[in-house]
């Protein structure tokens, strides 16, 4: 059985957020009935979903994987780094034992924040499984491909620096500095909180 979620305040997912905008995610945590959910939301929460059904039926071969076993939405918390979250699959490597985190995007873009999201995850699966975790996968659902990530030492260094200033936004309770690209602003749902900007 998991532990209490307060006991793990920061969810793996809200780390693109954080990273894209940590103001975004202060609102999300610090004022959390404020959020309007929006299209995008809605949409990747659902295309995840269906997601599932095609991957059990998919071989492992965009993953490089001859054979292995999948688990599907998979509860993960790591006490060291105060994170919870549930990975869309994990995939144990037969033969070899392997286990890989795989995340779905509904993006084509395997941008730094969702890197980090899944460097979080292996860390997660590190501590609870413990096992090593070398890399991880994005599966960008559009273009129906798997965007191999690496878990180097930078990449966890910078996913464990973004969690522990997340962890202190959360703490704190105190709304972060508003991003120096301010063009990020402009279809922000929380534009109209922020009046130092834009």
């Amino acid at each position: 059985m998991l532990d209490d979620d307060m006991d793990y305040p920061v969810r793996a997912t809200d780390l693109k957020q954080f990273v894209y905008c940590p103001r975004v995610y202060f609102y999300q945590v610090c004022l959390p009935k404020v959020r309007p959910v929006t299209f995008k939301m809605e949409e990747g929460a659902r295309a995840g979903k269906s997601e599932v059904g095609k991957e059990e039926r998919r071989s492992l071969r965009a993953y490089g994987i001859a054979a292995g076993e999948r688990e599907f939405d998979v509860p993960l918390r790591s006490r060291r780094l105060g994170v919870r979250g549930e990975l869309d699959m994990v995939i144990t490597v037969a033969g070899t034992g392997e286990v890989i985190p795989v995340d779905y995007k509904l993006s084509k873009i395997a941008g730094i924040h969702f890197q980090m999201q899944v460097a979080v995850y292996g860390m997660m699966l590190e501590e609870m499984r413990g096992v090593r975790v070398t890399r991880g996968f994005l599966y960008e659902i559009p273009l129906k491909r798997a965007e191999e990530v690496q878990m180097d030492m930078a990449l966890r260094i910078k996913a464990e620096k973004a969690v522990k200033e997340m962890r202190a936004i959360f703490d704190a309770e105190r709304m972060p500095p508003p991003v120096r690209n301010v063009a990020k602003c402009v279809a922000c749902e929380f534009r109209r909180f922020c009046n130092d900007v834009v």
